[in-house]
């Protein structure tokens, strides 16, 4: 484990809520750090339980939000990207990057560190060659930039590793275009973290790059195949040269949970071999690296150990029925409603919902999809509600249970009919400039093909019934205040 310099200042996680900032905090923090974590939405942050972190709200493409965010911070982690926001991302990628080194040189930053990809010589991805221009950007100010640069990244909620679990999860049978031959060398998130969290403070590391990666040149179908052999699977893979990325990056989405621009951005890169030459890191750093087959069932060990978030988390096992098998990504679908209703009103109508007082909007399709559970062994709605109106956390709810409850802002029902997956409804409420909106929202981890059949099924019904839900709580809501108004 890494210990603080004597030197360190305050440090900042820019882009905290992601994939790699969400295990980065904890670990500075572990290590004796001051750390501020940023993001767009600091209620996700809020949602960690980070004792000890400052939270702050900011948007690279904001700039306005970055100069209170990057005040008196020594070394600022950069981790955000735009791969989310589909085609054109690189464009806005490096208007964040921009933006952000701008900032940096202005509030006296000492040190910015990137996480970049592997870039092979010709890159013919929009993805890699985004990583690389961002990277550029970032060092073409004032501020020493350590650019830290690794391919897939081993762990649970890496986007990369989990496509490879979805398509050993979901397809027995795998038709798969060439560049499962390309070769990588995948790290696993312990290692990848000690060279971010070391790197930086060495000296001679400001204004340089270094390639990171595991132990182990492997093509992505070894990958699968081991993989494979940790959960109990054997997949058989024929590689066929019709299927470019390009194509597969189409059907890929079908099939995995990982989001769809992020998945197509990745696969369009892998026609590449992209081989860290990490001899000058492992010189500066000299760790014990982890080898892929390790550092997956380290993964999967990850999961089976993590505690019961205090609010639902993307990816978390207990969301998932503690079943590594399901997709880490959830699928979902929502509906929301501005309203005017005062908000302790509008937080007893979403507290009140099922057993006896119903589901207000198109209750006959509750009541058939609880008995067809029954029908399969399910609890159905038999279950109801220990009070008419007041619920905490453990509650049950009909099929549903009460996993995390925050008053007048958010409640989240782990679901608990049978299903071919797992799912989460949760009702959220945020104030507006005239009234508050309140959402409800589905998050489906689908467990195989059927599990992706039967969400693909309900799509259209979930976003008809939850628009029609939240605008009937709304009334309710609104109905009981001028009720009482007039009493």
């Amino acid at each position: 484990m890494s210990r603080i310099p004597a030197e360190a200042g305050r440090v900042l996680v820019f882009g905290a809520s992601g994939y790699i900032g969400t295990h980065l905090v904890p670990r500075l923090l572990a290590a004796g750090f001051h750390v501020r974590a940023s993001a767009r939405n600091p209620s996700v942050l809020e949602g960690r339980g980070w004792d000890g972190v400052e939270i702050a709200k900011a948007d690279a493409l904001v700039p306005q939000s970055l100069d209170e965010t990057l005040a008196d911070v020594e070394v600022a982690y950069y981790l955000v990207h735009s791969m989310s926001a589909g085609r054109g991302f690189a464009r806005i990628d490096l208007e964040a990057a921009e933006n952000f080194r701008k900032a940096a040189e202005r509030q006296g930053v000492r040190r910015i560190v990137y996480l970049g990809g592997l870039i092979p010589d010709e890159p013919g991805s929009e993805h890699l060659s985004s990583r690389r221009e961002t990277g550029e950007c970032l060092r073409s100010g004032k501020v020493a930039v350590t650019e830290i640069r690794a391919g897939m990244i081993v762990g649970p909620g890496s986007a990369a590793f989990e496509v490879i679990r979805d398509l050993v999860n979901y397809l027995p049978l795998m038709i798969t275009p060439r560049w499962v031959r390309s070769r990588s060398t995948p790290i696993g998130l312990d290692n990848l973290l000690e060279y971010m969290i070391r790197l930086p403070y060495l000296a001679g590391t400001a204004g340089q790059c270094y390639d990171v990666g595991g132990p182990d040149i492997l093509t992505y179908e070894t990958i699968m195949r081991q993989y494979a052999e940790l959960v109990g699977r054997h997949p058989v893979i024929i590689p066929v040269p019709v299927l470019t990325p390009r194509l597969s990056s189409w059907w890929l989405r079908l099939v995995t949970s990982v989001p769809t621009n992020i998945a197509r951005a990745l696969i369009e890169g892998l026609r590449h071999d992209v081989i860290a030459d990490d001899a000058a890191a492992r010189r500066l750093v000299p760790l014990e690296l982890t080898s892929f087959r390790d550092s997956a069932q380290a993964a999967l060990d990850a999961e089976r150990n993590e505690p019961c978030p205090a609010r639902w988390v993307e990816g978390s096992i207990a969301c998932r029925n503690h079943n590594p098998r399901y997709s880490f990504y959830a699928r979902r679908a929502s509906g929301s409603t501005i309203t005017r209703a005062p908000l302790d009103e509008l937080w007893r109508q979403i507290t009140a919902i099922g057993g006896r007082n119903g589901y207000y909007y198109l209750n006959f399709l509750w009541h058939i999809r609880g008995l067809m559970d029954r029908l399969i062994g399910g609890p159905g709605l038999r279950r109801g509600r220990r009070h008419p109106v007041e619920l905490k956390v453990g509650d049950t709810v009909d099929a549903s249970r009460v996993i995390a409850l925050e008053p007048e802002r958010r409640l989240t029902l782990l679901m608990e009919m049978k299903l071919p997956g797992s799912g989460v409804l949760e009702f959220d409420i945020q104030p507006e400039s005239d009234g508050h909106r309140i959402t409800a929202t589905a998050y489906f981890h689908p467990a195989g093909i059927w599990g992706l059949l039967y969400w693909y099924l309900l799509v259209p019904v979930h976003h008809v019934l939850f628009k029609g839900l939240t605008r009937a709580i709304a009334k309710r809501a609104e109905v009981a205040a001028s009720g009482s108004e007039t009493r």
